[in-house]
């Protein structure tokens, strides 16, 4: 039997999970702690913690233990926060770049509407959750603090789905999303559809009072999901993205905004159904650009549906392979751009070709906004605000907001 092995956590890694010397990885440890394990690789199993933390808590929600939905629950609230700043930080330095950080704006408990549970059949009926920690298997989280009630709510419709459709060796992804007409259900993994088959989901999105239930392609609408983007409602296509917390949606506009202030032509790049698009149509013109053509017919109808907007146009187009180029650029003189994880190179190579006066940056990813942001300040940008918005409450994902100006 191997001898324990005792160890002070120096830093989280980007997973969340404790670094000690050597590096030896940690799950579930704080930096400051001294602990004692096994050590099997690189990995301290089965930690003691010697010397508590003063930022450790007790978790809120009794699934934090197995549940892997969250990976920060030990933690104070304080420290996630002061953590989340300092991995922007240092992804901003790994660039040289210098640019002060306007806090942090933290969406409250129980206000994701949207997730993706997954779901199991069992000999007894069905599993309906989030995954366990480092594992495939299902765990029920009925008293989850991190979605809304209405989502906690829709996981005994999610057991029928899977009791319904899941193969005893499968397992569904069922996508839920609030809305102000009732939740839209968006179901991948299961067995064909079949003239059977769709009249037992017709009873249960009828049964459950769905809005919209979707079985990978064909969806059952009863009624159309209906978001509201600014003025605008928008239904949106099957699993569209959509920013996770109202408030979280809130913060990042109201970032955008500001940033885009006295803009009157505004292009929206990876624009989406019209999160910053429609409500920005409030005070400019916009053109809208996205490259998944479902989303933009979903923002285009919706600005044709609303009042009291200025001009939108959009286009559906892949803005990684063919990039708005600067004489398309040119007519604007404001720019929003929210591309996703992997950053928005080319196209922020063609921005910096251009003298566009402003520019709203929002990211999921503080490394490549840092390497992209690197480029507009090296023609002549500069950073006059940048805000961090944690939609993702516990976890170790973030979002950011950065104004741009060019003198």
């Amino acid at each position: 039997m191997s001898e324990p092995t005792r160890v002070t956590v120096e830093r989280l890694g980007h997973k969340g999970d404790g670094i000690a010397p050597g590096p030896v990885f940690v799950p579930g440890i704080l930096p400051g702690e001294e602990v004692e394990g096994v050590l099997e690789g690189d990995t301290l199993s089965a930690p003691k913690i010697v010397t508590p933390s003063v930022d450790r808590v007790a978790p809120p929600c009794r699934h934090a233990k197995a549940c892997g939905g969250c990976q920060l629950q030990h933690a104070s609230d304080g420290f996630v926060e002061g953590w989340k700043l300092d991995v922007v930080r240092r992804a901003l330095d790994a660039q040289g770049i210098d640019a002060p950080i306007d806090g942090i704006a933290t969406s409250p408990r129980q206000s994701r509407r949207r997730a993706t549970f997954s779901a199991k059949r069992t000999k007894k009926g069905a599993l309906a959750g989030f995954h366990q920690k480092g594992s495939d298997v299902v765990i029920d989280v009925p008293d989850c603090l991190l979605v809304t009630p209405a989502l906690t709510a829709a996981l005994p419709m999610v057991q029928a789905l899977a009791v319904l459709g899941a193969s005893r060796k499968g397992e569904l992804s069922v996508t839920v999303t609030e809305t102000r007409t009732g939740l839209d259900v968006a179901v991948t993994g299961g067995k064909e559809i079949d003239t059977q088959f769709r009249s037992d989901l017709a009873e249960i999105a009828r049964t459950h009072d769905l809005a919209r239930l979707t079985w990978d392609d064909e969806s059952l609408t009863r009624r159309q999901p209906i978001l509201l983007m600014g003025k605008a409602e928008v239904t949106p296509p099957p699993g569209a993205f959509l920013q996770a917390t109202a408030e979280g949606e809130t913060a990042l506009l109201t970032a955008v905004r500001e940033a885009l202030k006295g803009a009157t032509h505004i292009a929206d790049l990876f624009a989406g159904c019209g999160t910053f698009a429609l409500p920005l149509a409030e005070q400019a013109r916009v053109h809208a650009v996205e490259g998944e053509k479902t989303m933009v017919k979903a923002l285009d109808h919706g600005w044709r549906n609303a009042t009291g907007l200025k001009h939108v146009t959009s286009a559906a187009r892949d803005l990684f392979r063919n990039p708005l180029l600067p004489d398309e650029l040119a007519r604007f003189d404001g720019v929003v751009i929210d591309p996703p994880r992997a950053g928005a190179e080319a196209q922020i190579a063609e921005i910096a070709k251009t003298k566009i006066p402003r520019i709203a940056h929002v990211s999921c990813n503080p490394v490549t906004f840092a390497r992209d942001s690197a480029v507009l300040l090296r023609n002549g940008w500069t950073i006059t605000s940048l805000r961090v918005v944690d939609q993702f409450r516990w976890s170790t994902h973030l979002e950011l907001v950065a104004a741009f100006h060019r003198s």
